[in-house]
């Protein structure tokens, strides 16, 4: 009778070793495509431009509960001034197709369309704040998420997998959610038109956000950074300087009566 060979009661360890080496391969695959110094700039970069945001939400929605001081756009137009002041003045100063000359003789129409929709964009969801929660408006501002790939598919080219839509489904699931609460929420205490008007008008700059941000993206990858934040400056600031005094009810158009 043979011996029974050494190696045979240890058969399966070749291939448990095989699968492990194959599944720790994986994970270093997996590892040197996600911890990227691009992808990690990236999420640190998001992750600034997010705590900004936030910081921006809480401080409009305590000027608005706390020292009633509705100024929405008073805060945008200051924005739009320090954008002119360097980048516009920047494009003031080069030459050749880079000028702001140029620029302005070639796409001034379409750079006031773009100023118009992130100026209105910044106003209503600051003025939301006077209407609904700081909740409501960070959670109903994801309704750009939706609006700004239906705008990426035809004007972009950008393609989505399944996943994407599953995940935009549920946004859509959550907003209605949302909404549905404020209504429920503002009728306890008489205050659902108010909440309601709040909604609308996050939603509205959600999607006004969306196109600003699809041309954004569209101009900074085609063109350059520079032009598209000195145009915005440029336009932002004469919108949003004339529309100040008609909402603050210095024009003479909103104060006299009907």
């Amino acid at each position: 009778m043979e011996a029974d060979s050494p190696a045979s009661p240890g058969a399966p360890e070749p291939l448990a070793e095989g699968a492990g080496g194959e599944f720790y391969s994986l994970l270093r695959r997996i590892k040197g495509k996600l911890f990227t110094w691009n992808i990690l700039k990236t999420i640190a970069l998001g992750q600034m431009l997010s705590l900004c945001i936030c910081g921006t939400a809480i401080t409009s929605q305590y000027l608005a509960e706390r020292y009633k001081v509705n100024t929405p756009m008073l805060q945008s137009f200051i924005n739009y001034c320090l954008l002119f002041l360097i980048y516009t003045m920047m494009l003031a100063f080069r030459s050749g197709s880079d000028n702001l000359l140029v620029i302005l003789k070639r796409k001034w129409w379409k750079y006031i369309l773009l100023g118009l929709a992130d100026v209105e964009a910044n106003y209503m969801i600051v003025r939301a704040y006077q209407y609904t929660t700081l909740t409501s408006v960070q959670l109903l501002d994801c309704f750009g998420i939706p609006v700004l790939m239906a705008l990426s598919w035809f004007i972009l080219y950008a393609r989505y997998r399944v996943i994407h839509f599953i995940a935009v489904a549920v946004c859509l699931l959550g907003v209605g959610t949302m909404v549905g609460a404020d209504i429920l929420a503002g009728r306890e205490d008489n205050s659902g038109s108010d909440v309601l008007i709040g909604d609308i008008l996050v939603l509205l700059g959600a999607s006004l956000y969306a196109i600003s941000n699809v041309c954004e993206e569209y101009i900074v990858k085609k063109l350059s950074r520079q032009e598209f934040l000195g145009m915005v400056g440029l336009f932002g600031t004469i919108i949003s300087g004339i529309q100040l005094p008609a909402v603050c009810g210095i024009c003479p158009v909103y104060v006299l009566p009907l």
